[in-house]
């Protein structure tokens, strides 16, 4: 029988990032059929006092938290660091084989993304200067490098820790940095919590998001996606990747193998876009602002009288706008939302009808049956099956064009 090693994994298994590197560990196992017993805690930052004496096999440690990469200096055991990429090649722990999230290529995906949204003003909102925050800074480097590069000014934004006591102060600044940034503006945060942080402070502030504010995160966190009202775009690393490349060098040293100072970066995995970051530029302002109200509140039930008392015109003025801008029907944005929102739910596993119809606003299960069949061509439960099987469309094909009193349609749905 092979030997079965005694493998540390220092990761915060609360966190997204590391969880998802965990899984590549984990596959990486499961591919190859290698016998390790894993040593896990849910925050590893309780079991630091004497690793360096743990009498294990071997290392698998987050090198983003200084307090690890000071804890492992004089371990005796095969180590393998994970972490960010640095711009400096001197900043990288010597001696230590390391996996690293390519930052620059991160922050590219989403400033590259921006920019193709039609875009010019690009800003970045950050994490305080810190050792903790190194991995932050690089991608505020990176950032900077695009804009010079464009010869646009760099703007970053810093703000507070996230603490109960700063929380009104730092929302309050955050709010003065939006106001101050010339619009459309675009905003890369460092992560999908910043990223989420940004969003509420554009709701509180009254500002549109994406019309005035396009904001994208990085992690592709659900649970932040989750806090959002406005679905959240953001940048997917490339996390499980490093888990099963940490796991086949660390395997390779329990074999005899030498990898002192062997660097991988790995890059992003792809983007997530959603509707945070979807900016259209030349929208009437009558429109930007009704669509902005009609993402937050499209699965609510609202109606187009709502929308349009919320923009503060008419109802057949908004109706002209949207047939003008968008060729369709303020009833029908707010529909293709709540398709948008279903069609995402049936996508991540079973569930009740029912509920995903109160869920995405639809008046009954046999309404948004039909909306699907009209729409879709298949009943919700045949677009569950066939997104299992093959890659669901990011951006629903909506025809739209129903015509008539589609609200008074959408109650006797109600009554169905």
């Amino acid at each position: 029988m092979p030997k079965t090693h005694r493998i540390a994994l220092l990761f915060n298994a609360n966190k997204i990032y590391d969880r998802e590197l965990i899984t590549g560990i984990a596959a990486y196992l499961a591919g190859t059929r290698t016998a390790w017993d894993l040593f896990l805690e849910e925050d590893f930052r309780l079991r630091l006092s004497g690793i360096e004496d743990w009498q294990g096999d071997g290392i698998i440690a987050d090198f983003d938290d200084p307090t690890v990469a000071r804890a492992l200096t004089a371990t005796s055991v095969p180590l393998v660091a994970v972490g960010g990429s640095y711009e400096n090649p001197d900043d990288y722990p010597a001696g230590i084989p390391y996996v690293a999230t390519d930052n620059f290529k991160l922050v590219k995906l989403a400033y590259d993304h921006l920019i193709e949204a039609g875009l010019r003003n690009i800003a970045m909102f950050s994490l305080p200067e810190a050792q903790k925050n190194r991995w932050a800074q690089e991608r505020e480097k990176a950032y900077s490098r695009l804009m010079v590069r464009d010869k646009l000014a760099p703007e970053i934004y810093r703000g507070q820790c996230t603490s109960a006591s700063q929380w009104n102060e730092s929302v309050e600044q955050q709010i003065a940095w939006l106001h101050s940034l010339p619009k459309p503006v675009g905003v890369i945060a460092v992560t999908d919590a910043r990223a989420r942080q940004l969003m509420q402070a554009c709701a509180l502030a009254g500002i549109e998001v994406p019309e005035q504010v396009a904001v994208i995160g990085i992690d592709n966190d659900p649970l932040a996606r989750m806090l959002t009202r406005i679905p959240m775009s953001s940048v997917i690393q490339g996390a499980q990747e490093m888990g099963r490349t940490a796991a086949h060098l660390l395997d390779q040293m329990l074999h005899g193998v030498r990898l002192a100072d062997t660097r991988i970066l790995v890059p992003p995995a792809g983007i997530n876009v959603l509707a945070s970051s979807k900016h259209e530029s030349g929208c009437h302002p009558h429109v930007m602002r009704a669509r902005h109200f009609i993402r937050q509140y499209a699965c609510q039930g609202i109606k187009t009288d709502q929308v349009a008392d919320y923009v503060g015109i008419s109802r057949s003025s908004l109706e002209g706008y949207f047939r003008q801008e968008l060729g369709c029907s303020v009833h029908d944005e707010i529909l293709r939302l709540r398709l948008e929102a279903a069609t995402g739910i049936l996508a991540r596993g079973d569930c009740n009808l029912t509920d995903v119809a109160i869920r995405c606003g639809f008046t009954s299960s046999q309404y948004m049956h039909s909306v699907f069949k009209r729409e879709l061509g298949c009943t919700p439960r045949a677009w569950q099956e066939r997104s299992r099987t093959e890659a669901a469309p990011t951006t629903l094909a909506f025809r739209g064009g129903s015509g008539g009193d589609a609200d008074a349609r959408d109650y006797a749905g109600m009554k169905a």
